[in-house]
């Protein structure tokens, strides 16, 4: 089991940029593959980005393909989420997840932060 906490939300205009963090709790952070996911009231939980133990591959969803990048710091178990050029709705609840392999399925993951605010609007 590990522990995420997620932070870096807020709002922000459309075309600004956010990066949100995601630090992991004990020792075993590099073995876990990393992603994001995002939720809003009337949407089920979507796949944002996905990033290997070792940061070697990396998959997004097709919707933030070429804005947001993902990586992380195994020395600091922390992943990162870049976002660029944000848009209305990119708005949402973004989480960062903890999984054994590298996926884009919710059911995937075992261990879930408890999110952190976005919100894009002008």
């Amino acid at each position: 089991q590990v522990q995420l906490v997620e932070s870096g939300g807020g709002l922000v205009q459309p075309g600004d940029s956010l990066r949100l963090s995601c630090v992991a709790s004990g020792r075993t952070f590099s073995r876990y593959a990393m992603g994001w996911f995002r939720q809003t009231p009337a949407k089920e939980r979507e796949f944002v980005a996905t990033i290997s133990q070792n940061g070697g591959n990396t998959v997004y969803a097709d919707s933030v393909n070429g804005r947001f990048t993902i990586s992380r710091d195994n020395s600091k178990n922390t992943v990162y989420l870049q976002m660029n050029s944000l848009k209305p709705e990119d708005t949402a609840l973004y989480y960062c997840a903890a999984g054994l392999s590298l996926a884009i399925t919710p059911r995937t993951y075992n261990n879930w932060g408890q999110g952190t605010q976005v919100t894009v609007s002008s």
